[in-house]
């Protein structure tokens, strides 16, 4: 099972966002059967089948094997991740796109970075575990208080001219066959923690 799985398909998107199959693939982190999930859910198994159906045309479920249970056979189901993330390349057209916003200091147009990274890195770790290979990333998460908006506007712009400076040292056009990484720093204020 992965952590998380980008859906990039529109209808498997569509599918995995029913309310009742969002449950199920909540339920389904470890095996169960399909009279199992219905006892939990308070639902008709045949009503669980169908729902189970979908998401396994949709490649949300996989077979986890059988059990024998009262002289029966079941069909044990699990989720083919932990979490789902629908990418944004499943809108099609009307999807974000950073090069439609001529605000680079918006919101939307932090929002579009965010679902192009969504789009991309889902593509290529999709691409990666079918040639089973891994996908180099980096990621950096922190979080800073400035003390005024005037350090804020320093720190923005000291951070620009160190990102600027280590992507001249280190970008290098000369070799045709290296590979082109895309980088994007963002900063919001942080939400308010749930109490």
């Amino acid at each position: 099972m992965l952590d998380v799985e980008v859906i990039a398909d529109p209808a498997a998107a569509v599918s995995a966002l029913d309310p009742i199959r969002t449950r199920l693939l909540a339920e389904l982190t470890e095996p169960a059967s399909a009279a199992a999930l219905a006892s939990r859910m308070g639902m008709a198994r045949q009503k669980v089948n169908y729902h189970l159906r979908a998401l396994e045309d949709h490649h949300l479920v996989t077979g986890a094997g059988e059990r024998q249970w009262g002289g029966l056979t079941e069909r044990l189901l699990v989720a083919t991740a932990a979490s789902y993330v629908v990418s944004p390349g499943a809108l099609g057209p009307v999807a974000t796109d950073p090069a439609r916003s001529g605000d680079r200091l918006s919101a939307s147009y932090l929002i579009a970075l965010s679902a192009r990274a969504v789009r991309e890195v889902g593509e290529l770790w999709r691409m990666a575990r079918t040639t089973n290979k891994r996908l180099a990333t980096l990621s950096i998460d922190t979080s800073i208080r400035f003390r005024s908006p005037a350090d804020r506007a320093a720190f923005t712009k000291e951070l620009s001219d160190a990102v600027t400076s280590l992507a001249a040292r280190y970008h290098d056009e000369s070799d045709a066959g290296s590979r082109s990484y895309r980088l994007v720093v963002a900063a919001y204020p942080k939400p308010k923690e749930d109490a």
